[in-house]
């Protein structure tokens, strides 16, 4: 059975790796042409700082309630990867980092009950 710090490092993983894909992601790799950078990095990005005290904490209730927010980031993962075959890898990249942070949350969460 995997370890609570171990969880907590790979929730934390994913969830800066989300972070700093979406930051290079529309900064970087593949900017916006429709609407301001700026603009799209701050209603991607602003969401993400939310859980962050929190998760860095180890807190279990802001480790379950970002869950819900990992599922909004892979469902936008998934629509990229879907719709846009140039950012494809960048949507499955997402994918993949979101699970990781949703499932080892969730693990977490389940680690860590009061008994």
């Amino acid at each position: 059975m995997p370890r609570p710090q171990f969880l907590y490092a790979l929730t934390l993983g994913g969830y800066f790796g989300t972070l700093v894909l979406l930051l290079a992601w529309y900064g970087w790799a593949a900017p916006s042409t429709l609407f301001p950078v700026s603009l799209v990095l701050l209603l991607l990005v602003l969401p993400l700082l939310a859980p962050l005290r929190g998760l860095l904490h180890g807190r279990r209730y802001t480790f379950a309630w970002s869950c819900f927010l990992a599922l909004y980031y892979f469902t936008h993962g998934v629509v990229e990867a879907y719709s846009s075959p140039v950012t494809r890898y960048l949507g499955l990249l997402e994918i993949a980092l979101t699970s990781l942070w949703f499932l080892a949350a969730l693990t977490y969460v389940h680690l860590n009950k009061p008994h």
